[in-house]
């Protein structure tokens, strides 16, 4: 199920995408890096790491902020055209 709870502003929405597509650029350099290049690996790994933890910070900040409702199993997705916010439940 999928239910709109929110909508964010144009700076907000530039955040999260910026946080989104390093996210996802991050994801595909690491399937073709092999650890054989420790330094560059390495730096993979804590790159991924840090972006994923501003990446979440910025869903509880943003989440908290506008008070969206919540589930124990779902997730926020954002829809990029329109700014606004869904509650993902699985059914």
């Amino acid at each position: 199920m999928k239910r709109k709870v929110g909508n964010v502003t144009e700076q907000e929405k530039q955040e999260i995408l910026a946080l989104f597509e390093r996210r996802n650029g991050l994801t595909e350099l690491a399937r073709i890096l092999t650890p054989d290049n420790a330094e560059l690996y390495e730096k993979l790994v804590a790159d991924m790491g840090a972006t994923g933890t501003r990446f979440q910070q910025w869903w509880d900040t943003t989440s908290a902020r506008y008070g969206w409702e919540s589930a124990p199993d779902g997730n926020w997705e954002i829809d990029f055209n329109t700014n606004d916010i869904y509650l993902v439940i699985p059914d």
